[in-house]
């Protein structure tokens, strides 16, 4: 990496499409607790070949760090497919509790709104407990373990790691995405 470049340091925000703003805004703000911290309509003119202008209202919830979760809700281009349950391999969204007994209030908070919340479940390194939103988004609430050697020890050995799964997986990668797809690395 370029020496001069200062380390990137926090999300800013994380963006998603969804259903319904008052939706959203209800399951994040009055369920979760998150503030709404902005909600502005936008109509974008994205030039000429493109096809299209997009106007949409772009909601932001405000996080216990200043950053942001945000959602994009633009009935014009959106369809239901939109909007079907995600895999958690494909999307999911952790937030972060402070401590086993506030992840187990939150799991009941959540479950006595309305909302099936699932869990906690002990990955070793953090305990955890699901729900999804309204627009198919797997949101886990996560603390971490009382004892971090777990984490650490797969820090250490993170590139062996790394290193060993690609070349296990990298023939059944090459038959399914073709190994010109794998290699690339620019545009």
């Amino acid at each position: 990496m370029n020496a001069s470049l200062k380390p990137l340091h926090n999300i800013h925000h994380a963006a998603y499409r969804c259903r319904d703003a008052e939706q959203t805004r209800w399951f994040y703000e009055d369920v979760l607790g998150l503030k709404l911290a902005a909600a502005f309509e936008e109509d974008i003119d994205f030039g000429e070949g493109l096809g299209r202008n997009r106007n949409f209202l772009h909601i932001f919830f405000e996080m216990g760090d200043g950053n942001y979760l945000a959602f994009f809700d633009e009935p014009g281009i959106s369809k239901e497919a939109d909007f079907g349950r995600k895999d958690s391999f494909d999307m999911h969204l952790a937030l972060e509790a402070e401590t086993m007994e506030d992840l187990l209030a939150w799991h009941k908070h959540i479950n006595d709104a309305g909302k099936t919340c699932l869990g906690p479940i002990d990955h070793g390194f953090v305990h955890s407990v699901y729900m999804y939103d309204p627009n198919g988004i797997q949101v886990e609430i996560t603390c971490r373990a009382t004892d971090p050697s777990l984490m650490q020890q797969h820090t250490d050995d993170a590139r062996s790691s790394l290193a060993a799964w690609t070349e296990k997986t990298r023939p059944l990668k090459e038959e399914t995405f073709g190994a010109a797809k794998i290699d690339k690395r620019a545009r």
